[in-house]
């Protein structure tokens, strides 16, 4: 159920102007219904200036008039107060690791130089200025920057920085690099995996003729 914006100061508002009971209010409000006892007594801790919620267009006069003829009805809130939406612009980044941000872009521009500088912008959340300046060497602190890996220093993603990196060598006309260092292991696997299949249907077949196994010899593909 949705509740006011502000449950603490509209409750105090409906204790001094309505008849509502207090469960009706702390219903409404999403309060305890101690919470609005101790409003009504002015024991609470904090002392409240009351919202009005007719004014804010969360409940109408007709609906706390339902409520003051009926302690059993349950008051039904006119509109949710509006939900804060994020705008489009650069993406966050927390204040610890934006001193990292300079050595992610330069990382970015000394093995991705296909890269435009808008892209590099929207990945790290830095402005053009930035980039340009630590692409000519220009930047104010350039004697302690040092390329790093953005995904090590948590400015980005493995998956954002590989698509950016894929994307900008398809419009570049690069071949994007592909991984190679475990295609031998892996042919090898394969072949393992082959063998033992085989040899477990022979096992199979021996068996069901009542017959013994003989030892196989294991063909190791990882053994010079």
């Amino acid at each position: 159920m949705a509740q006011p914006l502000m449950p603490h100061a509209t409750a105090s508002w409906l204790v001094d102007n309505t008849a509502l009971s207090f469960p009706q209010i702390a219903d409404f409000c999403g309060l305890h219904v101690l919470e609005v006892q101790a409003i009504a007594d002015d024991t609470a801790a904090t002392k409240l200036t009351g919202r009005d919620p007719v004014r804010a267009h969360e409940l109408t006069m007709e609906e706390i008039e339902k409520g003051q003829k009926n302690p059993d009805y349950r008051l039904v809130m006119q509109k949710g107060p509006e939900q804060v939406r994020r705008t489009k612009g650069p993406r966050y980044t927390p204040v610890s690791k934006r001193q990292d941000k300079p050595d992610g872009i330069a990382w970015i521009i000394r093995n991705h130089p296909e890269i435009s500088d808008g892209a590099i912008g929207k990945l790290i959340g830095t402005t053009r200025t930035t980039i340009a300046a630590i692409r000519d060497r220009t930047h104010w602190n350039i004697a302690n920057i040092t390329p790093k890996d953005p995904v090590t220093l948590g400015l980005c993603s493995q998956r954002e920085l590989d698509a950016l990196v894929g994307k900008a060598a398809k419009a570049a006309g690069i071949e994007a690099p592909t991984d190679t260092r475990l295609e031998g292991d892996r042919e090898a696997l394969i072949e393992q995996l082959r063998n033992e299949r085989t040899q477990a249907a022979r096992d199979a077949e021996l068996a069901e003729r009542g017959e013994s196994a003989e030892p196989s010899s294991f063909f190791d593909p990882f053994k010079r």
